[in-house]
This record gives structure tokens, C-alpha cells and sequence, in this order.
């Protein structure tokens, strides 16, 4: 047999095997499938009485999805804001509490990572505090600064600066010995070699910490707005006063909605920053 005739075998074999139908294509006819079957056991299921008494249907909640995100910026008073306001101002607290994170969790991230006795000193600080509850911070910050929109800023901060900080200093106590190796020969100085062989090598590193980090921004706001009287999180408890549990499924719809476009911004740039990353 020719090499010829074994590659046009190879090419005939493979396309015998391969899927009539595309990987991502069948992903997402799948999704369909499921969320439909979710649906209708969701409409049935309240309708049937099968859940919790008052438990809205799926195409009631639908309907006030509909009409909430088609008229997201009415105000009628701090008390009665749209959906759209109230998703301004979550977004708002976790920017600056996020950003201010950041700016502290890096910079000391590369510190602990470069230095063992940086390490040493302040890593019994982050293994106190890292496994406390953001919650447990909440009374402590509305009687110390006594402002609800620092307070919540305040949470989003303590709550999200660890796991940047501790990707960081692993990222960066972890960079190939080799980069550093050759960043001496060249005579480089030690602030040229932070900036110039350690960050960008630790950076995937960097990045997934702040993935993690604003997942948990977003996870924590809205827990903490329940009592901070705006925002996404006090909707959720003004509703559940009101008794109306479409509008809350509502909000826990627009929540997961956001969070999921937040992760992805932070998965595609971890994938771009990924060393090794397919061209």
C-alpha cells in the first residue's frame, strides 16, 4: 500500500468517525432541552399545588422578568427604584470595593511572594481573617464608619481581597527559576526584574485570583444590601416583605445573569493571559 492510499484511508476513517453534528451545537440544544423540561416541571409543579403554597409559575415570573427589564429605570422615591437602578448601584459598591482590593491585594501579593520573611509576617493575618464570615463584618462596619454605602463598599473589600492576595504571592513564589536566573545574567535591577520577569510570569496567577475574587464581590454585595437599604439585595428583601416572590426569582435571575457576564470578561482574559495558550 502506497503512503498515499494510507493517508486517504486515515482522512476516509476520520470522517466515518467524526459527529454528524457539532460539539458546541449539540451543548447548546442540550441546554434547550433541559431548561424547556425545567420550565415545564417548574409550570406544572405550581400550578399542581406540588410546591410551597403562593410558589409562582414559570411563565408568571417570566412575565414579570419581561416587564421589569423593559421599564428598568423608574423612580418613585429610594423605596421604589427599577431594577435598573438598583443593579447600578450593586455594581457601583462592588467597583469601588473590588478596585480597592485589588490595589492592596496585588501589591502585598507580590511582596509575600518574594520575599519569605514578607510571607512569614503577614501570612498568619490572612489565615485569621480569610475564613471569617463577610457577614460578621457587616455590624462592625455600620457602627465604625456609620454610612451604609461605606459599609458596604467596606465588605465588598474585606471579603474579596484574599484570594487575589494569595494567588498573587503563590504566583509569584513560583516563577521558573530559569526567568530569574537569566534576568541576573542580563544584570537586570531588582525592581526591573519585578516589573519586567515576575508579574507578567505570575500573571495567569494574578488574573485568577481576581476571577475568584469578583465572583465573591457579587456573591457578598447582595447579602449585605439586604440591610444597607439600596441596591439589588434590599429589591430582594423589600419584596420578600411584600410577600411577592416573582419579583425575588426576578432578581435572582438578573443576578445570575450578571455574575455570568462578569465571569466571563475574567475567563476570557485568563484565557489571554494563559502561558502556553493556543495561537
Amino acid at each position: 500500500m502506497t503512503l498515499s492510499n494510507t493517508a486517504t484511508g486515515a482522512i476516509a476513517k476520520s470522517k466515518r468517525n467524526a459527529p454528524l453534528i457539532n460539539e458546541n451545537v449539540q451543548a447548546v440544544g442540550l441546554f434547550l432541552i433541559s431548561l424547556i423540561v425545567f420550565l415545564l416541571f417548574w409550570e406544572i409543579g405550581a400550578r399542581f399545588g406540588l410546591f410551597s403554597q403562593g410558589m409562582p409559575t414559570a411563565s408568571k415570573t417570566l412575565q414579570e422578568f419581561c416587564w421589569w427589564t423593559t421599564h428598568p429605570f423608574f423612580n418613585n422615591g429610594p423605596n421604589d427604584l427599577g431594577i435598573g437602578w438598583n443593579l447600578l448601584i450593586s455594581l457601583r459598591r462592588v467597583a469601588i470595593g473590588y478596585i480597592l482590593a485589588s490595589l492592596i491585594a496585588v501589591p502585598l501579593g507580590v511582596l509575600m511572594g518574594i520575599s519569605p520573611v514578607a510571607y512569614k509576617a503577614f501570612n498568619p493575618y490572612v489565615q485569621l481573617l480569610k475564613p471569617v464570615s463577610p457577614l460578621a463584618w457587616l455590624p462592625l462596619g455600620l457602627y465604625v464608619l456609620r454610612d451604609s454605602e461605606q459599609t458596604g463598599i467596606f465588605i465588598i473589600l474585606i471579603s474579596s481581597i484574599w484570594p487575589t492576595l494569595i494567588n498573587t504571592a503563590f504566583g509569584v513564589a513560583n516563577v521558573d527559576k530559569d526567568y530569574l536566573d537569566v534576568a541576573n545574567v542580563l544584570g537586570a535591577s531588582r525592581w526591573r526584574t519585578i516589573f519586567k520577569v515576575i508579574i507578567p510570569a505570575a500573571l495567569p496567577n494574578i488574573v485568577s485570583g481576581l476571577r475568584i475574587s469578583m465572583g465573591i464581590s457579587w456573591l457578598v454585595i447582595v447579602a449585605a444590601e439586604m440591610l444597607l437599604g439600596t441596591g439589588l439585595g434590599y429589591f430582594i428583601w423589600n419584596e420578600w416583605n411584600n410577600l411577592y416572590i416573582p419579583n425575588i426569582l426576578v432578581a435572582i435571575f438578573i443576578i445570575g445573569l450578571v455574575g455570568l457576564l462578569l465571569d466571563s470578561v475574567f475567563a476570557a482574559l485568563e484565557k489571554f493571559v494563559a502561558f502556553g495558550r493556543n495561537s
